[in-house]
């Protein structure tokens, strides 16, 4: 069983920063691609930056390039998610997800765990 708790959300003026945190239990975990989703009221989910269970490949949506930044720490099972220069337009729920493919991908069907997800609200 694999759960995936996170933390780190909360309320910032745009422009500013967030960290968010994914703790995901399970003895596996190294061997899990994890990702970060987000889903805005009325809109799709959408992907927003994923790793894979190396560390050795990591991808970001083309929105969040040179401002967010995704690492692991497979000693601590977490998955950090630093969000700078945030946008009103990020304000959403923030979900992370387990693959035990491995590879990471942006498509959610690859992401079989998912976390209960955290909210991002960013002011104008």
């Amino acid at each position: 069983q694999v759960q995936l708790v996170e933390s780190g959300g909360g309320w910032v003026q745009a422009g500013g920063s967030l960290r968010l945190s994914c703790a995901v239990s399970g003895r596996t975990f190294s061997m899990y691609a994890i990702a970060w989703f987000r889903q805005a009221p009325g809109k799709e989910r959408e992907f927003v930056a994923a790793i894979s269970w190396s560390g050795r490949r990591i991808y970001y949506a083309d929105s969040v390039k040179g401002r967010f930044t995704i690492s692991r720490d497979n000693a601590k099972n977490t998955v950090p998610l630093q969000m700078n220069s945030l946008k009103p337009e990020e304000t959403a729920v923030y979900y992370c997800a387990a693959d035990p493919g491995g590879s990471g991908t942006s498509s959610d069907a690859n992401y079989d765990y998912w976390g209960q997800g955290t909210q991002v609200t960013v002011s104008s």
